[in-house]
């Protein structure tokens, strides 16, 4: 795998992430398996001509690249892409999740970024680490274990000025206990973890003193104390363990160790917001739902509602 993690060690140099660098570097060697397309992806990778075309980060479509450059055949190469919207080049990708609807939901409710470290768990391609950098934030640290997200983040920034934005190939029960982020954010995995306290306790130890969690999940929409566990799949997806009511999802957060756990916002995933798209041309929301009631997905469970929670570490 050729892309290249040796920024991130250089760029965070001088900071306090530095005496993490030697723990960072065994859980790459010891986590990160390659994946049998990266030859091809490296490839890919290799024919991209490096551009220093500063990216637009604080709009609803993160833009990169020369306007006039047409990347089409290499991002259809990439496939599938379900974070953005993205503009790369000349070519628009309208990516499975409108990913800046989320942001719109959230951004209101955080302590402003500005100039703040902040880390993403579960990241996917970086769309939401370029809308914090827009933000203002000073280093926007991802980290995501799927290798394609990476490469598409290596693309993406292959072809755009140099910024602050990194990502790991890691899990977060992968990283050590840095104390060191301002902001930490957990979007769209407490739900895949089989101990949904461990992973806000993980969270803890991410964050300094003062630092603020957002963390958003799916949730059961009832003022009861209530967890849906599925029996098998939900909403077709093998690995959900546990999705908690709001007041259940702050217990959770407070047993973790946090201060303040309070829920902003409650929002029903719609097919506006996840849906098949030409670059992301594989089962979406609509054939996770019950075809004769959309309130119910395919298995008969609530239909996916979301929830972003926003809490502190003492």
């Amino acid at each position: 795998m050729q892309i290249d993690l040796e920024r991130f060690f250089s760029a965070t140099a001088d900071t306090d992430l530095a005496s993490h660098h030697d723990a960072l570097r065994q859980a790459l060697d010891s986590s990160v398996r390659q994946h049998g397309r990266a030859p091809e992806w490296d490839a890919l990778l290799a024919s991209i001509e490096e551009e220093n075309t500063p990216g637009l980060f604080h709009t609803d479509t993160v833009e990169v690249g020369s306007a006039g450059k047409n990347y089409s055949e290499t991002l259809t190469a990439l496939k599938p892409w379900r974070k953005g919207p993205l503009r790369i080049g000349e070519t628009f990708v309208d990516t499975e999740w409108r990913s800046d609807w989320k942001w719109q939901r959230l951004v209101a409710h955080l302590s402003p970024l500005k100039d703040r470290k902040v880390l993403d768990i579960g990241c996917g391609n970086g769309y939401h680490l370029f809308r914090m950098l827009g933000a203002g934030a000073s280093l926007a640290v991802g980290v995501d274990p799927t290798i394609l997200f990476n490469y598409q983040f290596a693309l993406i920034q292959k072809v755009c000025a140099d910024n602050n934005a990194f990502l790991l190939p890691l899990r977060s029960e992968h990283m050590p206990p840095f104390a060191c982020f301002d902001t930490v954010f957990s979007m769209g995995v407490l739900y895949h973890r089989r101990s949904p306290i461990d992973h806000m306790t993980e969270l803890f130890s991410f964050l300094k003193p003062g630092g603020e969690l957002v963390l958003e999940t799916l949730i059961v929409d009832s003022d009861q104390q209530t967890i849906l566990i599925p029996e098998d799949r939900y909403a077709k997806m093998a690995n959900v363990w546990f999705i908690p009511s709001p007041s259940v999802l702050t217990t959770m957060a407070s047993r973790a160790g946090f201060s303040n756990p309070r829920i902003v916002d409650v929002t029903a995933t719609t097919t506006d917001e996840q849906r098949a798209t030409e670059w992301m041309d594989f089962e979406s929301l609509t054939d996770f739902l019950d075809p004769t009631d959309q309130s119910k997905t395919i298995e008969g469970y609530p239909a996916p509602v979301r929830a972003v929670l926003i809490a502190t570490r003492p």
